[in-house]
């Protein structure tokens, strides 16, 4: 009972929820693009011939969003989980931790990367601390990626929860990169915890 009563509150939270129902009016597969949206409208990152890595792809609202703008540059999603196909993507589909997806991920570059974004959270526990630490790994291991196939001019975007690695990602994001903001849009939802790191011209 309990369960269904859990699932009961999500379906009516959803339903009210202005950015589900936009979502399905503007065509996003899901609410997150307009946290894309709201990032770029601040941070003015994407352009018309950018190339863009997208981890944690699934189910695809932020490639949507981006290849709108991008048109005729390259956008690479990759997700653990297969996605319907977006316009103007390369799709890979694996763990990006997999050092042997990472070399797939070069292999298809022909120049440095302008926006590397990751939307990745590992599946929850429920144990708040436990779920910002694990991640907050993604985030690292992104960040680390990043470093080496991003151009100098580049911007690293990522989701971030407040927890045990906040401080310890704003640092590695400090040392790799010049200019580095936390900015919580206000789609994200008032009880969550996630943020997102936003980080320019690389070091």
């Amino acid at each position: 009972m309990k369960k269904n009563k859990i699932s009961k509150n999500w379906v009516n939270k959803q339903k009210r929820d202005i950015y589900v129902r936009q979502s399905k009016v503007d065509g996003y597969r899901a609410r997150s693009a307009y946290k894309l949206i709201e990032i770029n409208e601040k941070f003015k990152i994407f352009k018309g011939g950018i190339s863009v890595l997208d981890i944690g792809a699934a189910p695809g609202s932020w490639s949507q969003y981006a290849s709108k703008i991008v048109k005729n540059g390259k956008i690479i999603s990759i997700d653990l989980k297969e996605m319907e196909n977006i316009d103007n993507t390369i799709q890979i589909k694996g763990d990006f931790t997999d050092p042997d997806i990472q070399k797939k991920i070069r292999n298809i570059l022909n120049k440095d990367l302008d926006v590397v974004m990751s939307d990745m959270a590992v599946n929850t526990t429920g144990i708040k601390n436990i779920d910002s630490i694990q991640t907050g790994e993604l985030c690292k291991e992104a960040m680390n990626f990043s470093k080496n196939v991003i151009s100098p001019t580049g911007f690293f975007i990522s989701k971030i929860f407040m927890g045990g690695s906040f401080n310890e990602i704003v640092a590695l994001g400090k040392k790799i990169f010049k200019e580095v903001k936390v900015f919580k849009p206000q789609s994200s939802r008032k009880y969550s915890k996630e943020s997102f790191i936003i980080c320019k011209k690389i070091r």
